[in-house]
């Protein structure tokens, strides 16, 4: 089960830390990431980590966006800076087990940056 945190209204330039919480899973087996959904707009990728460490980024977020894990917290985090307004949407966790290839989604938190 997966638990996203840490959405707010913020200002153009401003920053935001989201959390997403996965309990009941040994975080080390899976692929991690966020996605977001812009209103009217398909879900796609923001940023993903392996259980390597090894991060991949969209490139509208790279060098502004930084995802990190702990696997002994069982928690992932997304460090969003210098966010502009088409950083807004509802931000989603996904976890993705290596080894079966089931994907797990968390419920979602918005983001809405302001001009």
């Amino acid at each position: 089960q997966l638990q996203a945190s840490g959405g707010g209204l913020v200002q153009a330039g401003g920053s935001l830390n989201l959390t997403c919480l996965v309990s009941g899973q040994l975080l080390s087996r899976y692929i991690t990431g966020w996605y977001r959904q812009a209103p009217g707009q398909e879900r796609e990728l923001v940023a993903k980590i392996h259980n390597t460490g090894a991060t991949t980024y969209a490139d509208s977020v790279e060098g502004r966006f930084t995802i990190s894990k702990s696997n002994a917290k069982g928690t992932v985090w997304l460090q969003m800076n210098n966010l502009n307004p088409e950083d807004t949407g509802v931000y989603f966790c996904n976890a993705v087990n290596r080894y079966t290839g089931r994907a797990t989604w968390g419920q979602g938190t918005l983001v809405t940056v302001s001009s």
